[in-house]
């Protein structure tokens, strides 16, 4: 093997080198693996099971908040789930690929039959934890959410347009299915808000495929059939979807469940504000190629976008 210098070169030598191995002559799994396998840094997106719960102002309702917290493992172990569905159905496009050919079973740091035998059991630890709240609307929720996930990475992640509606359609039921496992309904408000929001997340997703596709090559937009034509279209619809969750977060400011949830409904609208700014910076930095896959997890790294969550709960402290 060539040696190569800086990180491209750590890079290679990670895909290229053997896997450790044990002193049966099995590869050793390592702590660090399994967490990649798992995509437990992805668990951060099902934090969005507990909105229902905050924007009704359930703060000291420990009953509520722990059925929140079986159903936030529960999403979690099944997201997990089709992360290691999709890693071995992937394993050719993702060896080709150069971020994903240094995942745990694209490198050959972990067994794929380890991988065979992991995504069912993660299935069924999530339906098991659903099972325990004994809500069966939740339970479907769940269930649609795994069918969802598996129908997506064999058969319409390659659609364009409508792999982008199936992401912000999972993102919220996320929100729909918190609601559902705590009691706590969720608005029509909070649907329509949800929907248009990660709409555009999820077509700044596709962007930024779209931004990397001369430099990956072969690798996720042309797996994904979008072209480098479709940067400026898919950058309209993102932003107009953006702009429009806004929109319908302003006219929620006059309805009556407003009225009934705060007290001085006024310092909301600095929440339009914060999030109509956050909105436009995150597809200023994805127009600036800086944003590299998926925007949620960009905003957990994003000092300012933790400064703009502040913002947001003050106002709406102060709106109580």
């Amino acid at each position: 093997m060539v040696e190569r210098d800086g990180i491209e070169g750590t890079e290679a030598r990670l895909v290229e080198e053997p896997a450790p191995i044990g002193a049966a002559g099995a590869r050793t799994l390592r702590a660090a693996d399994l967490l990649g396998v798992l995509r437990v840094h992805q668990w951060a997106k099902n934090f969005l099971i507990f909105v229902p719960l905050l924007l009704a102002h359930k703060f000291t309702d420990v009953h509520a908040w722990t059925r929140g917290l079986i159903c936030f493992f529960s999403f979690s172990l099944a997201a997990s789930g089709v992360y290691v569905f999709n890693d071995l159905r992937d394993l050719a496009s993702d060896r080709a690929h150069p971020r994903k050919r240094l995942r745990p079973f694209a490198s050959g740091r972990v067994d794929t039959k380890a991988g065979y035998a992991l995504f069912p059991i993660l299935f069924a630890g999530a339906v098991a934890l659903g099972l325990a709240l004994r809500s069966p609307a939740f339970l479907i929720a769940l269930v649609f959410y795994i069918a969802a996930g598996v129908v997506y990475s064999t058969h319409f992640r390659s659609k364009p347009i409508l792999d982008i509606f199936i992401l912000a359609g999972l993102y919220t039921l996320r929100i729909l299915a918190g609601g559902l496992g705590t009691n706590v309904p969720v608005t029509q408000w909070l649907l329509a808000f949800a929907m248009f929001l990660f709409l555009s997340l999820a077509f700044l997703k596709r962007y930024s495929d779209v931004r990397h596709l001369k430099a990956d090559g072969a690798g996720a937009g042309r797996e994904r059939q979008y072209q480098s034509d479709d940067e400026a279209l898919v950058r309209s619809m993102g932003t107009a979807s953006g702009y429009l969750s806004i929109l319908v977060l302003a006219l929620y400011m006059n309805s009556a469940e407003v009225v009934s949830l705060y007290h001085r409904p006024l310092f909301l609208w600095f929440v339009c504000v914060l999030l109509l700014y956050w909105i436009t910076r995150v597809w200023f930095i994805g127009h600036r190629g800086e944003i590299e896959d998926d925007p949620l997890m960009f905003t957990l790294k994003d000092p300012m976008s933790y400064a703009v969550g502040a913002g947001v709960a003050l106002a709406v402290l102060l709106a109580i």
